[in-house]
């Protein structure tokens, strides 16, 4: 067989798969995490609609956008059907607090997928099996392309603006209906429009790559039902995804258990607003902060010893904003230590400045140690001459020591409240458990402005 026919059967098994697949045919543990995965990141996209990112960015898109179709969450307004994405993918990202899949690629799955999907609810209504079942196709698109590209993130690609966009088109595509040609051409221009940098962690950029992930997913979809086409190969063609986005290329990957392992139940979430990685030191340092009572000035040394993937993507050593202490793996051991949480508040422009917080990180020593998992840590305090130790062998919110549906819950009405009010983020959370029964989900969306 010629291998651009192998490779075009790789990317239509994909699309295939993606088009067809019945809401039937996912296991009660895939659905249920669609539950928890919606409910998670709408109340991520609530908290972070009134971050001052989102003012400046709903401040020119008021002034460019087309027919305001799409509800924008939290501010009581509507954009374009392209716009009410970016927004809601921004608002939903900007505090680094929305899910993470660490299965085998690094991925925020939610703030493209679903900013692009109630966007498309909005306008035309989708029943919830309809919505879940484009959810799951969302994070089987854009998990196994990044899974087929092992390399991609080692060449500074940030993968919820790359992979997040193939993720939203899918899903886009699912929701409208597409066909698997027209899905195949969906991913096409989804993987053209693909882009977003590391060097924009720690600034507003880095939220508005799931943004543009949204809008371009939204976008590749419309343009596929009209019959824009793309190129057939686009994962594994020789100048494909999979290619040019990594030194390794694994597109077997792509069709690996296909039907039988879906990718949303692997998915992961955040008990702190700040990247993932640093989540199993500061379970340490919360744990040290509550049991060994030294103030901060007493303490003589913190000691972390964590997996290298963590040193490399937090090395802010004196932020400046909350957005660069989200990247601070010193500021990030002093604030739990301190507060004993990592919450939205641990990451503020107040507390990246806080003189007794700036103190203890500079006390903070990190090594490295490859026989670590990512997920994986261990912490050390010094303080009036005694040693304290801490070890994490899972971070909460992992795949192996996940949040409860309960944590879901709290967090949720935690970020809900003080931006729609106590009654409608009860009667959001009562909606969302039950998604599937829902026959319009803009019964959901009227709730969220």
């Amino acid at each position: 067989m010629k291998e651009s026919q192998q490779q075009t059967q790789v990317t239509h098994a994909l699309c295939s798969h993606l088009s067809s697949f019945a809401f039937d045919a996912l296991p009660e543990n895939v659905v249920h995490a669609a539950r928890r995965g919606v409910l998670d990141w709408i109340g991520c996209a609530l908290a972070g609609a009134r971050h001052p990112t989102l003012d400046k960015l709903n401040t020119v898109l008021s002034q460019t956008t087309g027919k305001p179709v799409a509800t924008v969450f939290g501010r009581n307004t509507r954009l374009g059907l392209l716009d009410a994405p970016l927004a809601n993918g921004q608002a939903g990202h900007v505090l680094d607090y929305d899910d993470t899949h660490t299965g085998g690629t690094l991925l925020h799955t939610s703030s493209p997928t679903l900013a692009a999907l109630f966007a498309l609810t909005d306008r035309g209504g989708a029943s919830g099996r309809d919505f879940i079942s484009a959810y799951v196709a969302g994070f089987e698109a854009g998990v196994r392309t990044g899974q087929a590209a092992p390399k991609h993130h080692d060449g500074g690609w940030h993968l919820t603006g790359t992979l997040g966009t193939l993720a939203a088109g899918a899903a886009s595509g699912r929701l409208l209906g597409l066909d698997a040609m027209q899905m195949t051409y969906t991913l096409g221009i989804a993987a053209t429009q693909s882009a977003g940098m590391q060097q924009n962690r720690g600034t507003m950029c880095k939220s508005f790559h799931a943004g543009k992930a949204a809008s371009s997913g939204v976008l590749a979809a419309l343009l596929a039902q009209q019959g824009f086409d793309s190129s057939q190969e686009i994962l594994d063609g020789k100048k494909g995804f999979c290619h040019i986005y990594s030194t390794v290329a694994e597109p077997e990957r792509v069709t690996a258990d296909l039907g039988e392992r879906w990718e949303i139940a692997n998915n992961g979430h955040k008990p702190y607003a700040c990247g993932v990685v640093l989540h199993p030191p500061i379970d340490a340092m919360i744990d040290l902060g509550t049991r060994v009572g030294a103030p901060p000035d007493a303490v003589d040394v913190v000691e972390l010893r964590v997996h290298p993937l963590v040193a490399s993507i937090t090395g802010v050593v004196e932020p400046q904003t909350g957005l660069q202490s989200k990247f601070s793996i010193s500021h990030s051991a002093a604030v739990a230590y301190i507060d004993c949480d990592a919450g939205i508040a641990q990451y503020s422009d107040a507390k990246a400045l806080d003189s007794n917080i700036g103190a203890l990180r500079r006390k903070v020593k990190v090594t490295t140690d490859e026989s670590l998992r990512k997920d994986e840590a261990y912490a050390s305090v010094i303080a009036q001459g005694r040693r304290f130790e801490a070890s994490v062998a899972h971070a909460t919110g992992t795949v192996d020591n996940p949040m409860s549906d309960d944590a879901i819950q709290r967090k949720f009405l935690a970020n809900a409240e003080p931006i729609i009010g106590a009654g409608s983020a009860a009667q959001v959370a009562e909606l969302v458990w039950r998604l599937e029964a829902l026959s319009d989900v803009r019964a959901l969306t009227r709730l969220l402005t």
